[in-house]
């Protein structure tokens, strides 16, 4: 799971993405439950969908637009925005049956999550050791993600907010290695996870393709795409904090 990272300034992302300018955001660290930008498909017309208990957004054909909202998804059942379980992380495996990411999913809201980097725990030496995970090749990492706009149905206001897909990665080289260990479970059955990495040629297929494309594209990164390394001593006292009391971020 993925708990902490750190987000480029609009303008990078404008540049990276070939965004329209919007939403201004001066970048910086991103945790649980506070706000960060994404990426979707720019709205256009509406259209119905059966299954679904709303109209779903239609995107303008290679159009994107960069939203601020909640890094933690926010399901339409929920009564209140201030839910009381996790929804910055979303299991792949999980997301066309769990409650909380069906109907995104279905819909076809996915959305990217741009990242500078982001960190995960390493406990190899018995002892939590941050790493910070940055694209080898110097880009942007995209991230792919889940996104929804909830309704308060006494006020009207409207929440964006999203959640970071994840996937198995007990096979992986190097995002096996991240994670405190199950000692009760075998080390193929840890459920260790991992991001999921969206390429440059893979955005639009993400973000407009259909359900079955999107689906094969939530994979793992090759470990030749990462340079990461334990990382140089957390900067905030919020950091500081949390990874010495194993609190937001474990």
């Amino acid at each position: 799971m993925c708990n902490r990272y750190v987000s480029p300034a609009a303008a990078d992302m404008e540049r990276a993405w070939q965004l329209t300018p919007g939403e201004a955001w001066r970048g910086g660290s991103v945790f649980p439950n506070s706000a960060g930008p994404f990426i979707r498909p720019r709205k256009g017309s509406e259209r119905g969908d059966a299954r679904a208990p709303r109209a779903s957004p239609v995107a303008v054909p290679g159009g994107r637009e960069l939203v601020l909202g909640r890094w933690g998804l926010i399901p339409d059942f929920a009564r209140t925005s201030q839910i009381g379980w996790s929804t910055n992380n979303a299991r792949s495996e999980e997301m066309a049956a769990k409650a909380t990411y069906r109907t995104p999913w279905r819909r076809g809201q996915r959305c990217i999550i741009p990242a500078l980097s982001f960190d995960e725990p390493n406990w190899e030496t018995g002892r939590n050791v941050w790493w910070t995970f940055r694209r080898a090749d110097g880009a942007l990492w995209a991230l792919a993600g889940l996104w929804n706009t909830w309704t308060d149905l006494e006020s009207g206001e409207e929440v964006e907010s999203y959640t970071m897909c994840t996937i198995n990665a007990d096979a992986h080289p190097l995002m096996s290695r991240m994670h405190k260990p199950d000692p009760t479970l075998a080390p193929d059955a840890q459920d260790k996870r991992s991001v999921v990495v969206i390429e440059a040629e893979d955005i639009d297929t993400w973000l407009h393709g259909s359900e079955d494309e999107a689906r094969g594209l939530l994979r793992l990164a090759p470990p030749e795409c990462f340079d990461a390394a334990p990382a140089p001593e957390l900067r905030t006292p919020r950091e500081r904090t949390s990874a010495s009391t194993g609190g937001l971020f474990d």
